[in-house]
């Protein structure tokens, strides 16, 4: 599959400083919740948008796709390569986001391995969150895109970081809209007045949020602060793609 055709064609009525702009808002809530890591690993980067506006030390990003030069900012180092080919230090990351790809992976297998293959280049105490279409709530619409073949929801991610090593911290079954081109405003201030208002996720969230530690032996089962519907209103954007 011709993946930068493919999100061409996706994206044709979607401007990329739209996309730029929900990240400028969106990575500085995701830092926080990773910890605000040094080193941070985008693993599936595409265009960078998040990795560019997280404010670490060291930034990864990781992408099979080749496109325009720029694309990765000063500071952001980037791999051309299939993630599970892409050379990557042991044990260095204490961050790892996970944007809209599980979905993308062949198999369940192919999930379980992905997972492990981020569990072995973390450190001991670093985080991963992980972002996708919750199956749940957007069943319908979920294999409109051609490269959707997986389904998965907030509760088979919470398994799949399980079984990889990590202990689980915090589930949000709703969080983002499904796609850039649905009622998320693109504004930065107007994005972070959503992030405040988990109110608004349970209308517009269709995508997950889940975020897990990398322990030394995966002791946290049945620990997680699970941020259902009802529970969600309490979460601020200080504690806090398609």
């Amino acid at each position: 599959m011709d993946y930068r055709r493919l999100y061409e064609y996706r994206f044709r009525d979607v401007a990329q400083s739209r996309r730029d702009d929900v990240w400028a808002a969106v990575a500085p809530m995701l830092y926080e919740r990773l910890k605000r890591p040094e080193r941070v690993l985008d693993p599936a980067a595409g265009r960078c948008e998040f990795i560019n506006a997280v404010p670490s030390a060291e930034r990864w990003a990781v992408d099979a796709v080749a496109y325009d030069e720029g694309v990765a900012q000063e500071g952001t180092r980037l791999i051309v390569s299939e993630i599970m080919k892409a050379d990557l230090p042991r044990e260095y990351f204490g961050g790892v986001f996970v944007s809209n790809f599980l979905e993308h992976l062949p198999s369940q297998e192919a999930v379980a391995d992905f997972l492990e293959r981020m569990h072995d280049c973390m450190s001991p105490g670093g985080r991963i969150a992980i972002m996708g279409p919750n199956f749940r709530f957007c069943a319908r619409e979920y294999f409109d895109y051609a490269d959707h073949t997986v389904t998965l929801t907030e509760r088979g991610v919470e398994e799949h970081l399980y079984a990889a090593g990590f202990g689980i911290v915090a589930v949000y079954p709703r969080f983002l809209p499904y796609t850039f081109s649905g009622r998320l405003p693109s504004h930065p201030a107007l994005v972070r007045a959503y992030l405040r208002l988990p109110v608004a996720w349970r209308i517009l969230g269709k995508q997950f949020l889940v975020i897990a530690e990398r322990t030394a032996d995966a002791i946290a089962l049945g620990t997680p602060t699970h941020l259902a519907e009802s529970q969600a209103a309490s979460v601020g954007i200080a504690d806090s793609r398609g």
